[in-house]
């Protein structure tokens, strides 16, 4: 009751906020760049809240209960590419004068038909991205209560909606920025709180893992996805409405919505192949997708991903369209590096006890939840739900100021670059119908890894909006021909590699690292057709000045041409 009392509280303030912004909103640019007066340390902070999304505040805890200590990678991967941001990105996107993407590719290369395909990009990496948010919410609401996973997913895509259609991106401004602080603070606390309320036994275990082969106490495994477990000797196990059976070796599948309860001492079930959590694997500090014996090459692929993806993130461009000019735009991305770096010093804390507390998270599929299931484990108190309800709050929150942003691109990409007209209503009108098709599509997608979905939705971007953006904003011999060639194939090969991997046959080895994880090859492919197809070709004549446009520092009385 108390978690979600609080995350009333948290709706009710995000909606709130967000009528800060109506009173602004009156034009296009309102809607989309809140006017372009965004100061360097607001929108550091709303960046940093819109980039702290479920993967970040859940998915990285819940990936080292999972996947080991190499999951640690994600972060710094997150980190290192607004770095590249800082350096390459930044401050010319904002001089270049456009709303969106799309926008910039048109203004740069004037090709009508180059924006219609960036604007599907935005809307295949919006569902990658945009979809895991509502998913987790789901997860995370049905974790603290007892409510079913869909009502999280409808509450999630309603918050998000009716804040952006009042206020726009003034209102996303606000919230994001407020959201990020709350962030911080709820999940720096409790991560103190559980350090030392846990002892120092549990602390030596976390920072000394042994692997997870017995139940150490009478454990309750509810399975919220469909799993294979695979038993290697007699294990009994109890339902909660009475009754014992033996599970014999072999493999068994377990339904989504079972709960089996495991006695003190019996031997713990392999899941699917992976670690289990304190082996030797899960303690190599590289990552190993789907146990192909790559590690070196998979955390490369998953780091080369996020790094490069981060520059190419729709919803994240679209905030430095807000600063006033190029040079606070490069500041909000240095500013917004430092606030990225405190906080993923803490992921860690929570996967390191949860393997310890937690560890049977893995079986059932639901290691998102770590970072709110270990209050209980430590104190089933009043302080213990106290804080629980804290962490779901901030956790709530990473899902909100994620999908405002992300909802916000891909309504632009719909009502601004994709339909003529434009305007306020179509732009409300497509917030409002966007997060009607997200919710609807989250609400099968339970089953589905949410870091993984993430990382896709990085890996789309590393491939299509990376090297039109580098080759767009440093290199002058880029053509329309080129870019669209080269956005082309990066979509192509990024998305059929995915494909493949969702409804393909299974693959092993490096094969089946290069198809969960394009990045490798997708992106040099794709700048190589970029480049052989413009040096092909001949940039048009004012080629020198559009590119001009985005190295120079504005003219103080320069009028803002989009608003």
């Amino acid at each position: 009751m108390v978690a979600l009392l609080a995350l009333g509280a948290l709706a009710a303030a995000t909606v709130l906020v967000g009528l800060l912004g109506v009173t602004a909103m009156r034009t296009t640019s309102d809607f989309l760049v809140a006017s372009r007066r965004v100061s360097p340390l607001l929108n550091s902070a709303a960046v940093s809240g819109e980039y702290l999304s479920a993967a970040s505040f859940l998915g990285v805890a819940g990936l080292v209960v999972k996947d080991g200590v190499g999951a640690l990678w994600y972060p710094v991967g997150f980190t290192a590419g607004y770095i590249a941001m800082l350096i390459l990105v930044a401050a010319p996107m904002r001089r270049s004068g456009a709303l969106t993407v799309p926008d910039f590719a048109e203004a740069r290369l004037a090709s009508p038909a180059l924006r219609r395909l960036t604007a599907m990009v935005v809307l295949v990496i919006g569902v990658l991205y945009l979809v895991p948010q509502f998913r987790t919410a789901g997860l995370v609401l049905g974790a603290v209560s007892s409510t079913p996973y869909w009502v999280g997913v409808v509450i999630a895509g309603g918050v998000v909606s009716a804040t952006l259609a009042l206020g726009g991106m003034r209102a996303a401004t606000y919230v994001q920025a407020f959201q990020f602080c709350l962030k911080l603070v709820l999940f720096i606390v409790p991560a103190v709180w559980l350090v030392v309320q846990v002892g120092p036994d549990v602390r030596h275990e976390a920072v000394h893992p042994v692997e997870f082969t017995h139940f150490a106490r009478d454990t309750p495994v509810s399975f919220q996805v469909d799993v294979v477990l695979e038993v290697a000797e007699p294990t009994p196990v109890s339902s909660p409405a009475g009754g014992t059976r033996v599970l014999g070796p072999g493999e068994h599948a377990v339904a989504a919505g079972t709960t089996l309860l495991f006695a003190e001492g019996v031997p713990v079930p392999g899941v699917g192949g992976n670690s289990p959590p304190g082996d030797g694997d899960w303690r190599r500090p590289l990552l190993d997708l789907g146990d192909s014996g790559h590690p070196l090459l998979a955390t490369w692929s998953v780091v080369f991903a996020i790094a490069l993806g981060t520059m190419g993130l729709p919803h994240v461009l679209m905030r430095f369209h807000t600063s006033p000019d190029g040079r606070a735009a490069r500041r909000t991305a240095a500013i917004t590096v430092a606030l990225l770096g405190v906080f993923y010093l803490f992921p860690g804390v929570y996967g390191l006890l949860g393997r310890v507390l937690v560890p049977e998270l893995y079986l059932s599929g639901a290691t998102d939840t770590v970072v709110v299931a270990l209050p209980a484990q430590v104190d089933t108190g009043w302080s213990g739900t106290l804080v629980t309800a804290l962490l779901s709050t901030g956790a709530f929150a990473a899902f909100l100021a994620t999908s405002l942003g992300l909802l916000l691109a891909i309504a632009g990409a719909i009502a601004h670059d994709l339909l003529p007209g434009g305007g306020l209503r179509r732009l409300r009108v497509g917030v409002g119908a966007s997060a009607a098709l997200m919710v609807l599509l989250a609400l099968p997608a339970a089953h589905l890894d949410a870091g993984l979905l993430v990382t896709w939705g990085f890996t789309v971007a590393a491939s299509t909006f990376c090297p039109l953006l580098v080759l767009g904003i440093w290199w002058p011999r880029l053509t329309a021909a080129g870019a669209m060639a080269g956005v082309l194939t990066g979509l192509v090969a990024s998305s059929g590699a995915i494909a493949a991997a969702l409804f393909g046959p299974p693959l092993e080895g490096w094969p089946g690292v290069l198809v969960t994880q394009p990045a490798p090859w997708s992106v040099p492919l794709a700048f190589a057709v970029m480049v052989v197809v413009s040096l092909r070709g001949r940039p048009a004549p004012w080629a020198v000045t559009a590119m001009l446009r985005l190295h120079l520092d504005e003219e103080q009385d320069r009028p803002d041409r989009s608003a």
